[in-house]
């Protein structure tokens, strides 16, 4: 299958991590879609830095928990055929201890990640499994795995694509469709930056530094890539070395 022919999705691709994203997979060969839901200023600074570069790409702008606006905006997409490659990035944080966090707390992050991955995912399936090709993977957290206080809400979430990844991996292993999740430690991309400074990095981080939004990115690109063939249903950490 021609690299070129493949048309990627990558949701939340204006943050830092997502356009590091979406620039790799650029490189790779993709015509990327970068969404964004308010930050359509960023969404298409990214396209520009693509189209700079060689590559081709579109901004795509959208809320991922309107299940109705989103169904309209992926069956756009698909009128000009389908989305074989879907990073499932968009995530939000709204941190505070499980005693205190209100119910806006709780289902607002659960319901970028959790429901955002199905209003997004699953209208992309059928057209993904008539072409036997195809590449799913969902940004998780190292918190999902480990634990954080304060991010009860953040941990469940992202557990739940965790989860949802080995189930759907499962159904769609005979179709030559992989679906990973890469589960992230402390990066520098924004939302890190601000959590941790240096002297907590050095002390929780074996290697003592926090990692690179591109190096997120070169896993993502080679999950995304042929050679990953063989790769489904796996939460791949890359986070320095923490447990």
């Amino acid at each position: 299958m021609s690299k070129t022919a493949i048309r990627a999705l990558v949701t939340g691709g204006s943050g830092g991590i997502g356009s590091a994203i979406c620039r790799r997979l650029s490189t790779a060969g993709c015509f990327v879609y970068v969404h964004a839901h308010r930050s359509a200023a960023a969404a298409q600074a990214v396209v520009e830095s693509i189209v700079a570069a060689g590559g081709a790409a579109a901004a795509v702008l959208f809320d991922l928990t309107d299940a109705t606006a989103t169904r309209a905006a992926v069956d756009k997409l698909l009128e000009d055929g389908p989305v074989q490659v879907l990073v499932n990035n968009a995530g939000i944080h709204d941190d505070a201890v499980f005693p205190g966090m209100s119910p806006q707390q709780w289902h607002g992050v659960i319901d970028v990640s959790v429901n955002g991955f199905y209003n997004v995912t699953q209208p992309l399936m059928l057209p993904m499994i008539r072409t036997r090709w195809g590449r799913i993977i969902s940004i998780s957290s190292v918190t999902a795995l480990l634990g954080n206080r304060g991010q009860v809400n953040y941990a469940a979430a992202k557990g739940a694509l965790n989860a949802a990844t080995k189930a759907l991996s499962l159904e769609l292993a005979s179709r030559g469709i992989t679906v990973n999740a890469v589960a992230p430690g402390i990066i520098s991309s924004g939302m890190g930056d601000v959590a941790f400074d240096a002297a907590a990095i050095a002390d929780m981080v074996p290697m003592k530094r926090a990692g690179s939004a591109e190096e997120v990115a070169a896993l993502v690109a080679f999950l995304a890539s042929a050679e990953a063939g063989y790769v489904t249903g796996q939460i791949i950490s890359i986070n320095g070395g923490m447990a």
